[in-house]
């Protein structure tokens, strides 16, 4: 089984793109926890979407996988997962969003993909 999480982050008007830009550096290192399953975790900025309006204002996209929920309640009680939120986010946020859920076992084929590191 495969579970997904994604969050979206909304940060108040006066944090600078350096601070943002920190935030997401930082949350790249939490693809190296073990209860991300290989390391698939994508985060994603600035939005695309046009009108750039259907964003609500998003400005900051997050993407993990993981086995199970158990996986997924160690990555959030995780040391790092914490430090870089109360970091890095929680001083900072106007909103959040979080959603997951677990991949039907029909679509589990798509969460199974080679991974290729760029050099």
């Amino acid at each position: 089984m495969t579970l997904i999480h994604i969050v979206l982050f909304k940060f108040r008007p006066e944090v600078s793109e350096e601070q943002k830009q920190t935030f997401i550096k930082e949350l790249k290192t939490l693809k190296n926890l073990s209860c991300v399953k290989d390391g698939r975790l994508i985060v994603g900025s600035p939005s695309v979407t046009d009108p750039i309006d259907r964003s609500k204002g998003f400005q900051i996209a997050l993407v993990s996988y993981h086995e199970n929920q158990a996986a997924l309640a160690e990555y959030q009680a995780s040391q790092e997962h914490h430090r870089v939120t109360s970091t890095h986010m929680f001083p900072f946020k106007e909103d959040l969003v979080r959603f997951d859920f677990e991949v039907d076992a029909e679509d589990e084929y798509m969460c199974h993909f080679p991974l290729t590191q760029i050099s």
